[in-house]
C-alpha cells in the first residue's frame, strides 16, 4: 500500500462532523450532501444499548427482510461510485439519508484511497465555527445532526477493486417511514424523464406545484416521484437563470444602445458587465425617470414572473398616472433573488429616480423583499399586496376551499369591510374559530402581519387608490398582453418596446378625451363644474360619483368645540352605518373616519355632505391634489377658482401663523444639524427680522397670495384715514400710526373671522328649521289624508 495523507472533517462527537448542518458543510476536497431537517415517524426495532452515541441510551436497528440487504465487511465494489451509490439505496430502503464525511488521499499522486460514507445526523453542529459566531443569524437552520454512528467505510485495494473496511449499523435516531424516504436529501433526484416533462410543462406557462401535481398523478404518488416540490421549483428557477445567462450580452447590448440613443437614459449591472457575469440588471428610459416625478408618489413593484407568469425573472417598477392608468418607473432583470440582491436593485432603482423615496410601496408577500424595503426605504409605507395573499390563500387553504364553499366570500369580507380595527379583529378572529384555523400557521402569519395588507390599517397612506375593495389597474401588470410564460429574451426586446407604445397611445387618447370634450354634470353645484374644469375625466367621474352620493346621506352636528365641529354623516334610513367627520371652520379643513381622501386623494362623499350643509360651494385647493389634474404633468400653477370665503381663509391670520409655525420648525431641524448650519441659521434670521419689521413700517406692503402679489395700500389708506378723522389735533408718529393700524387690522380679522362661524351657524339653524318644517307639512298632509278616509 502506498503512503497514505488522512483527510477528515473537524466535529464535536463521535465519527467527525462538518461545522454546519444543510449544504454548508466543509470537507476538504468533496462536496457534501445532507440530510434536510425532518421529523420522521419510527419504522425500526429499539434495542437498549450502554454505549449509545452523544443524542441518547437507545439504538435503532432495520427491521424486517431488509437484514439480507446490508453491506459487510470485505464486500468488494467495481468503484467508489458503486459503493456510495449502493449504501445510499440501502439508507433508502432502511430510512436514512446519506453523505460522505472523509476521506484518505495517497501521498504519491493525490489520488483517494479510502472513503467514509455515513448517515446524515452523524456528528454535531459546530455552534463556535467563525463564520457564523461573530453575525446575527437571521433565519437559523434547524439542528439535525444528532451524534449518530452508523457509516461504512471503504477502501481501495491493488486491484482497482474497493472493499468495505468497516460498517456500523446502529442508529441513535429513529428512521424514517417508507412513505417519507423520498423527503430526504440524498434520495431526492430529479430523474430524466422527470426532467423532460417538468420542462415541457414549464415552457407551457405551468407552475411548479401544478406540475407537481401532473408528476405525482403520472407516476402514481408522491412518494414514487422521489424528489418534492421544492426541488421542482429550484430546477425550474436553475433553468431560467441558464437560459437567461446564455442570452445575457443581447440584453446588455440593447441597454448600451439605448444609452447611446438618449444619455438620460439610465441602466446598472450588478457583477462584471465585460465579463458577462451579471447577476441582476436594472433600467429605466428618460420618460419612465421623467413620470415618476410626477407620479411617483406610490409605487408597484411586480415580481409576478414568480408563479412563472413570465418564463423571464422580469419585475417592473409601476405607478398610477393622473388618469388612472398604469405608468413605468423602471425594469429589473432578477437572476439572483437573495436580500442583498434586492437591497442592490432598490438602491439603483432609487438613484435613477433621482433619490427621492415614494410615500408608498406596494410588493409581494415576502420576507426577503420586505427585509430589503425596510433597509433602502425606511420612511416608505410597505404594503403587501392583498391580491396576490388572496391568490395564495386559494393554495394553502384548498382543503378549507373544498369542505367550506363559503368561506371565501367570509374571507373577502372579514378583510375588505371593516371600518374599524376593533371590527376587523372581532371579524378575523369569529372567522378563524367558525372555520376552525385559529392554529392554522399560515393563517397565523398572515395575522401577525396584518398592518402591512388588510385594508383598515393602512387607509391614512396615500396608495392612489379609489377604493379599498377594488382593484387598482396598478395592481396589473404593465406588460399584461405583451409578455407571458412563453416569450423568451429574443422576444422580449420587440415586446417591451411594443408595450410602452401602447400604454403611451392610452396615455394620449386619454389627455384628448380631458381637454376635449366636456363631461356631463348631474347638479348645479359649483363645486362640481369646478372639478369638471380641474380633474381628468375618469378622476371627475369618480368624484361627481361621490358627489352625487351626499344627495342620499344626511350629516347632523354631534360636538360643536369652539373652531372644530364634530358632524355623524349617515345614509338615510341606515342610522346604524355612521361616519364622523371633523371640520375646522376657520382653516376649511376636514377628516372623515373612513379616510378616503388620505389614501385616494380625492374627497369622500361624507366630508362632500358636510361642505353641502355648511355653504362651502367649492374645493379649496387643498384638496384638490395636481396628480390627479388635467395639468399634472406641467409646471403651470393651477388657477384659484374658489370663493370668496375661501380666499379669505387663505389671508386668514391663523392660516399665516400655521404656516410661518410649520416653515420655521423645518427651519430649526435643519439648522440644528450642525454648528455650520446654525451659524448659517442665525444670520438668516436677524436678516429675516430686519427685512419683516421693515416690511410692517412699510404703508405700501404686500403680502403673497396663492403665488400672486397682492398689494394692502388702499386698505392701509382706509385705515390711516379714519385714525385721523378720530384724532384730527394728534399727529400720530409714523411708528404709532403702523402700531394702530395693525391693531385695528388684527380686530377686524378676528370679526371677520367670527362673523364667517355665526354666519355658518346660522346657515345650519335654518336648515335645521326648514327640515323641521318639511318634516311637519308631510305628517299634517298624512293626518289630512288619514281624517278624509276615515270620513
Amino acid at each position: 500500500m502506498d503512503p497514505e495523507v488522512l483527510e477528515f472533517d473537524i466535529g464535536l462527537g463521535g465519527g467527525g462532523s462538518s461545522g454546519r448542518d444543510g449544504d454548508d458543510d466543509a470537507n476538504i476536497g468533496l462536496d457534501v450532501d445532507e440530510d434536510m431537517a425532518d421529523s420522521p415517524a419510527p419504522s425500526s426495532v429499539l434495542a437498549s444499548n450502554n454505549n449509545g452515541g452523544g443524542f441518547g441510551s437507545e439504538i435503532y436497528f432495520p427491521e424486517g427482510d431488509l437484514l439480507d440487504l446490508e453491506p459487510y465487511e470485505g464486500m468488494e465494489f467495481e468503484s467508489e461510485e458503486a459503493a456510495k451509490a449502493f449504501y445510499n439505496s440501502y439508507a433508502r430502503r432502511v430510512g436514512f439519508s446519506t453523505r460522505v464525511s472523509s476521506s484518505r488521499r495517497s501521498r504519491r499522486d493525490g489520488a483517494i484511497i479510502q472513503r467514509q460514507f455515513v448517515c446524515a445526523k452523524e456528528g454535531f453542529r459546530n455552534l463556535n465555527e467563525k463564520r457564523t459566531k461573530d453575525r446575527e443569524i437571521k433565519r437559523p437552520r434547524t439542528i439535525t445532526r444528532v451524534g449518530c454512528k452508523a457509516s461504512l467505510s471503504v477502501k481501495v485495494q491493488d486491484s482497482g477493486k474497493w472493499v468495505v473496511s468497516g460498517f456500523v449499523r446502529e442508529h441513535n435516531h429513529e428512521l424514517v417511514p417508507p412513505d417519507q424516504v423520498h423527503c430526504l436529501r440524498s434520495h431526492r433526484q430529479i430523474s430524466g424523464p422527470a426532467k423532460t416533462l417538468i420542462d415541457t410543462l414549464q415552457a407551457a406557462g405551468m407552475g411548479p406545484r401544478r406540475i407537481m401535481s401532473a408528476l405525482i398523478k403520472e407516476y402514481g404518488g408522491i412518494s414514487k416521484v422521489g424528489f418534492t416540490e421544492v426541488d421542482c421549483r429550484n430546477y425550474m428557477r436553475n433553468n431560467r437563470q441558464r437560459s437567461l445567462e446564455g442570452d445575457i450580452q443581447l440584453l446588455l447590448d440593447y441597454l448600451r444602445q439605448m444609452q447611446a440613443e438618449n444619455p438620460n437614459f439610465f441602466y446598472a449591472v450588478q457583477g462584471d458587465e465585460d465579463q458577462a457575469v451579471v447577476s441582476n440588471v436594472f433600467w429605466a428610459d428618460h420618460r419612465s425617470r421623467m413620470n415618476y416625478t410626477f407620479f411617483g408618489d406610490t409605487v408597484t413593484f411586480d415580481t409576478t414572473y414568480r408563479s412563472n407568469r413570465y418564463r423571464l425573472p422580469f419585475a417592473p417598477f409601476t405607478g398610477v398616472n393622473h388618469h388612472g392608468q398604469p405608468v413605468l418607473f423602471g425594469c429589473a432583470f432578477l437572476i439572483n433573488e437573495s436580500e442583498a440582491s434586492f437591497v442592490w436593485l432598490f438602491k439603483t432603482w432609487l438613484t435613477a429616480m433621482y433619490g427621492r423615496p415614494p410615500v408608498s410601496i406596494t410588493t409581494d408577500h415576502d420576507a426577503v423583499i420586505r427585509s430589503a424595503v425596510m433597509e433602502v426605504f425606511p420612511e416608505t409605507r410597505h404594503r403587501f399586496c392583498k391580491w396576490h395573499i388572496f391568490k395564495k390563500c386559494q393554495e394553502k387553504l384548498s382543503h378549507v376551499f373544498f369542505k367550506h364553499p363559503a368561506f371565501e366570500a367570509d374571507f373577502h369580507k372579514c378583510v375588505n369591510l371593516p371600518e374599524s380595527v376593533e371590527e376587523f379583529e372581532s371579524c378575523w378572529w369569529s372567522l378563524v374559530d367558525r372555520y376552525e384555523l385559529r392554529d392554522h400557521e399560515w393563517l397565523q402569519m398572515l395575522y401577525n402581519d396584518r398592518r402591512q395588507w388588510v385594508p383598515v390599517y393602512l387607509r391614512d397612506t396615500f396608495f392612489a387608490e379609489m377604493s379599498t375593495t377594488q382593484r387598482s389597474d396598478s395592481m396589473n401588470s404593465y406588460f399584461d398582453g405583451f409578455v407571458n410564460a412563453s416569450t423568451n429574451l429574443n422576444q422580449f426586446f420587440k415586446l417591451y418596446e411594443k408595450a410602452l407604445e401602447s400604454r403611451n397611445e392610452k396615455e394620449v387618447k386619454a389627455d384628448y378625451d380631458t381637454m376635449n370634450t366636456s363631461p356631463a354634470l348631474k347638479t348645479p353645484s359649483p363645486m362640481e363644474k369646478q372639478a369638471s374644469g380641474l380633474y381628468t375625466r375618469k378622476l371627475f367621474m369618480r368624484f361627481q360619483e361621490e358627489l352625487v352620493g351626499t344627495l342620499t346621506f344626511m350629516a347632523s352636528k354631534s360636538d360643536d368645540d369652539a373652531d372644530i365641529i364634530t358632524y355623524q354623516v349617515a345614509k338615510f334610513g341606515e342610522d346604524r352605518k355612521t361616519y364622523y367627520v371633523k371640520f375646522n371652520v376657520l382653516e376649511m379643513k376636514a377628516t372623515c373616519s373612513c379616510q378616503m381622501f388620505e389614501f385616494s386623494g380625492l374627497l369622500c362623499r361624507h366630508i362632500l355632505a358636510v361642505f353641502r350643509v355648511t355653504n362651502v360651494l367649492t374645493l379649496p385647493s387643498h384638496y384638490i391634489l395636481k396628480r390627479w389634474t388635467r395639468n399634472a404633468k406641467s409646471s403651470v400653477i393651477l388657477e384659484e377658482r374658489s370663493s370668496d370665503v375661501y380666499t379669505n381663509y387663505l389671508e386668514s391670520h391663523t392660516v399665516r401663523c400655521s404656516t410661518l409655525r410649520h416653515e420655521a420648525l423645518k427651519f430649526v431641524d435643519e439648522g440644528s444639524k450642525s454648528s455650520d448650519s446654525y451659524n448659517v441659521a442665525i444670520g438668516a434670521l436677524q436678516e429675516a427680522a430686519k427685512r419683516v419689521e421693515l416690511a410692517t413700517k412699510n404703508e405700501g406692503r404686500t403680502m403673497m397670495v396663492n403665488g400672486r402679489m397682492r398689494g394692502d395700500s388702499a386698505h392701509n389708506a382706509s385705515s390711516a384715514n379714519t385714525i385721523s378723522h378720530k384724532m384730527p389735533n394728534q399727529p400720530l408718529s409714523e411708528d404709532d400710526m403702523d402700531g394702530k393700524i395693525r391693531e385695528l387690522t388684527n380686530q377686524l380679522e378676528y370679526a371677520s373671522r367670527k362673523c364667517e362661524v355665526y354666519r355658518d351657524n346660522l346657515l345650519s339653524v335654518l336648515k335645521d328649521i326648514e327640515d323641521h318644517k318639511l318634516q311637519l307639512s308631510i305628517k299634517v298632509q298624512n293626518i289630512k289624508i288619514g281624517m278624509k278616509d276615515g270620513l
